[in-house]
């Protein structure tokens, strides 16, 4: 093979007996793949199938991610809170979802399954209690003054109770907000395991994450027009990203519509 892999390592030739007619047994030619050719088989089958198509499309997700991982480890913290922040965002709308099917449904029942994560995760305390230890206004969002590493544990809530709620058919309200403290609870028992500080205990950031976003489109805007005999060339482009912004826009604001609205103010 091209990539230097011998072909009996990964295709081993072995037989296997079948059942003819009279009970009688006949030996046949088969092989045992191993984990390296199942992959190179579904990365050069036929995507008309399904379960190639979807195993195609599992390598690229999983391609990208890994690339993320490695470009995370160079952002500065600040871009890390932004970047955590928005995956959050993502997640928790899923985890509404995950949550309403389970039978939480009111505004109040939402309320009351978000703090059980959080009391979970923050040993006893309420979001109004983190808003109060942050010494935060009633208007702020906790999720927006977080540094990196809280966010990311929360991140892991929200990812993990949606799992679990999905995995395991969680119905009713009782049963969801204790799958949720659960998980929260879990979470906090790892970070002490790993001997980490507790999220209550870490620093609160004097910028929002909304601030560094904005701060940070204005300096890029900033950049972008700081030569005033822009080539038209570079108009264009300038013109072509702002429309992909504007048309992605759309997209998610369409998607926030799918949420129920007593949700969307926790994501």
């Amino acid at each position: 093979m091209n990539s230097k892999n011998s072909v009996s390592d990964h295709f081993s030739q072995v037989g296997k007996m079948v059942n003819v007619s009279s009970g009688a047994e006949r030996e046949i030619e088969d092989y045992e793949l191993s984990r390296y050719a199942c992959y190179l088989i579904v990365q050069n089958g036929d995507p008309r199938k399904k379960v190639i198509a979807f195993g195609q499309s599992y390598f690229a997700v999983k391609t990208r991610q890994q690339e993320l991982i490695e470009d995370f480890d160079e952002l500065s913290e600040n871009q890390k809170r932004i970047a955590i922040r928005n995956e959050l965002k993502n997640h928790n709308k899923s985890l509404a979802e995950a949550a309403h099917n389970a039978g939480v449904k009111t505004p109040l029942e939402y309320a009351v399954f978000q703090n059980c994560g959080y009391m979970g995760l923050y040993g006893g305390l309420k979001a109004a209690d983190i808003k109060k230890r942050k010494g935060l206004k009633k208007s702020q969002d906790i999720l927006e003054y977080m540094g990196s590493e809280e966010l990311a544990a929360n991140l892991f809530r929200a990812t993990q109770t949606d799992a679990k709620l999905r995995r395991e058919n969680i119905s009713g309200k009782d049963a969801a907000n204790q799958t949720h403290y659960n998980v929260g609870k879990k979470v906090r028992q790892t970070i002490s395991d790993l001997g980490g500080t507790m999220p209550e205990h870490l620093p609160t950031p004097e910028k929002s994450v909304r601030q560094l976003e904005n701060e940070s489109k204005n300096a890029n805007r900033t950049t972008y027009f700081q030569n005033e005999e822009m080539p038209d060339a570079s108009l264009q482009v300038y013109s072509k990203k702002r429309q992909n912004h504007v048309v992605c826009r759309l997209q998610l604001h369409r998607l926030d519509r799918q949420i129920p609205a007593h949700m969307q103010a926790w994501l």
